[in-house]
């Protein structure tokens, strides 16, 4: 247990008398250090011995340096043969010369004083030229010339002169490095062996501030956790009837399902040590690291047993061994994953230390992982329904002021396939429109345009457009919405909107009548002829394409391929399965079919699309009076919901404002609340005819 911190500085004397002592006693947890909190000013702690060594190599480093220095006396300046002779003869060098090194040294003086001026030294290579040289001095000069050999003392000091500028560089790395890894291995203090500790973070049942009561529209996944809390509690219950508590519950699901939250709520109703690390947290620069930290988290945990260990993002450590680009047996990821493999089997029967793995790669994890004994709990968390929809959009709203015009009902319906995150997301951005244009509540149209910036991104309305440009977006969506409506098996439409939103030039949205977890043949052959329809009516209006309709031939081509390759949808290819395994560890694309069959597949993909573009071409063009009137009211409106369309194909009037009558009416608005003019017209630099700015 962690020391608090308030551990009894007084020590008792053999008569049971206490004397005062000023030097703080080592508490025995993990409370201050000395020289921390609560320590006599001044630090009061033991410098460490790293920092010590550091210091005294400076100073051995330094003291060698001035012995150097202060021993090779004045430096000796270079000079040739020809210029050596001449100070020799003209009395200006001592008669002693010595030899050392392949150079021949000699101390330049004043002719007349004899004060000495440095030294002069010509640089000479090999036996023969030094006995050549060494004679012509004798010779032709009354210099005397002699041998002198470096002793081992000094040649190991000119060696250190010349290592101290690379033992420097050398040692002000290791210190920058020592540094570094003494701020990963943990707070101040830290050494390089805590750079293996584990990097956990503990948390008790009254810091996560997550219950289950926060967690909703995953009730099976909650229902089978909470049987893990009740082994926590009551390990003995389960025990009299032969069970177990489990090893390992490994929770999969789509990224923002809410496995992470489940693992707090995990924390927050288990009164139990809760141990909480990321997968990407084991594996660092250096090999073996990362198994070290996993031996150090479950000795902590077994110490504080029963406990809980929560592994996010697993997938980090436990992909699949042998497989992809990976470097055998020596892999960093591969020995912190055998660590992993082996703390889990190897715990006793009553240790009470669960593992909870979450991850949404299921199918890289590498099998020893996931069998019975490690894992022995797989849960699913999958994408909320409609009713569950409903369950997390309450939960998040109830810090929320909402209108009365809110239905969250509608508001569950409109959302399908959205995640937990993606319903928090949305509830948030409709609280910060709302809070934008300063309203007093939420209402439901800031719901939805939250909706459609989540999922297609945000309304660009100041974006300027030619007319020929906003036609033609005007003809495509139109295309797209009267066939979605036409279409009995298609999704029903929502709204269709010219409006650049996010890459795209405009949108018609869909409203999906229910939860589709499966997709029919009729459905996908509907969705097809809805993407065709913007390329035909724009073509057939403007007599032109563009690339508007790049996303919907990435949507028909996805759909045709998935058709004949996966779900078997192809008279001519039948019922057989032609995509290969999805491990993602390589990057060449897996093919276990012939080139005739390549060839075949090309074929039906081509036969699908044609006859998807044609069927919507040739109801297009039954029905273009119906397009040509929607695409008109787009220009007018530029955003139509579905009543509106229904309406214009009937022929029926819209009678809501357009765009100019609403942009009059706010100016008029704008007018009647603009501050009065000055009095003083003398002063104003306008002309009689000038207009006010509307702003």
């Amino acid at each position: 247990m962690a020391d608090n911190g308030n551990y009894d500085r007084r020590p008792r004397t053999p008569k049971g008398r206490e004397e005062p002592d000023q030097t703080p006693q080592k508490p025995s947890g993990n409370g201050p250090p000395p020289g921390g909190q609560g320590s006599p000013p001044g630090g009061g702690g033991v410098r460490p011995p790293r920092a010590l060594f550091f210091m005294l190599a400076l100073l051995v480093l330094g003291f060698f340096l001035i012995i150097g220095i202060s021993g090779s006396g004045m430096s000796a300046k270079e000079v040739t043969f020809a210029e050596f002779k001449n100070l020799a003869n003209s009395g200006q060098l001592k008669e002693d010369v010595v030899f050392r090194e392949n150079g021949l040294y000699a101390v330049k003086i004043d002719p007349k004083d004899q004060t000495e001026k440095g030294q002069v030294y010509v640089e000479l290579f090999g036996d023969a030229v030094v006995n050549r040289v060494l004679g012509e001095v004798q010779d032709q000069t009354k210099l005397k010339p002699r041998f002198e050999r470096l002793g081992l003392g000094s040649q190991l000091l000119q060696s250190l002169i010349y290592l101290i500028p690379f033992l420097l560089i050398l040692l002000i790395g290791w210190f920058i490095l020592f540094r570094g890894l003494r701020s990963a291995g943990g707070g101040p203090g830290g050494v390089l062996g805590n750079f293996g500790k584990s990097r956990h973070k503990m948390l008790m049942k009254e810091k996560t501030g997550v219950t289950f009561d926060d967690v909703a529209g995953i009730d099976e996944a909650k229902d089978e956790v909470e049987e893990i809390i009740q082994f926590l509690k009551a390990p003995k219950r389960f025990m009299k009837l032969g069970g177990r508590v489990p090893r390992g519950v490994l929770l999969i699901g789509e990224p923002g399902c809410g496995k992470t939250l489940l693992a707090k709520a995990i924390a927050g109703e288990a009164d139990v040590p809760f141990f909480s690390i990321s997968g990407s947290d084991f594996v660092e620069m250096f090999v073996g690291v990362g198994a070290s930290r996993v031996r150090d988290l479950f000795k902590q945990a077994k110490e504080s047993a029963p406990c809980i260990i929560f592994l996010d993002e697993i997938d980090a450590v436990g992909r699949r061994r042998g497989g992809g680009f990976t470097t055998g047996g020596h892999d960093e990821r591969e020995q912190t994953l055998n660590a992993i493999l082996v703390e889990m089997d190897g715990f006793a029967t009553g240790d009470g230390v669960i593992v909870i793995a979450a991850t949404n790669r299921a199918d890289v994890l590498d099998p020893a992982l996931t069998r019975p004994g490690r894992f022995d709990r797989q849960i699913t968390v999958p994408l909320p329904d409609v009713k569950g929809r409903l369950e997390i959009i309450r939960v998040h709203a109830k810090n929320k002021k909402l209108g009365p015009d809110v239905n969250l009902e509608r508001l569950a319906k409109i959302t399908p396939m959205f995640s937990g995150a993606d319903l928090f997301a949305l509830m948030n951005e409709a609280a910060i429109g709302a809070t934008l244009q300063n309203k007093d509540f939420i209402e439901q149209e800031d719901f939805e345009e939250a909706r459609d910036k989540i999922r297609y991104g945000r309304a660009r309305k100041s974006r300027q457009r030619e007319a020929d440009e906003n036609k033609l977006t005007a003809y495509h969506e139109a295309g797209h919405a009267v066939l979605q409506v036409l279409l009995k098996d298609a999704d029903p439409l929502h709204k269709v909107t010219i409006l650049p939103r996010g890459s795209a030039g405009g949108a018609t949205f869909s409203l999906p009548d229910k939860d589709r977890y499966g997709f029919g043949l009729k459905w996908l052959k509907a969705t097809m002829r809805v993407a065709c329809g913007g390329r035909i009516a724009e073509a057939r209006a403007m007599n032109d394409a563009s690339s508007g309709a790049v996303a919907d031939i990435s949507t028909i081509t996805r759909i045709a391929h998935t058709m004949i390759e996966e779900w078997g949808m192809s008279d001519k290819l039948g019922f057989v399965r032609y995509t290969g395994s999805d491990t993602r560890e390589s990057y060449m694309p897996e093919r276990q079919y012939s080139e005739a069959t390549a060839k075949l597949i090309d074929e039906e993909v081509k036969r699908i699309v044609d006859e998807a573009y044609a069927d919507a071409e040739r109801m297009l063009t039954e029905n273009w009076d119906k397009v040509e009137a929607v695409a008109q009211a787009l220009l007018k409106y530029e955003t139509l919901d579905v009543a509106d369309v229904l309406k214009i194909m009937r022929g029926e009037p819209i009678g809501k404002p357009t765009v100019s009558d609403l942009l009059a009416e706010e100016a008029r608005r704008n007018a009647a609340n603009a501050p009065p003019p000055a009095t003083d017209a003398g002063k104003s630099d306008l002309g009689p005819t000038a207009l006010p700015n509307p702003a």
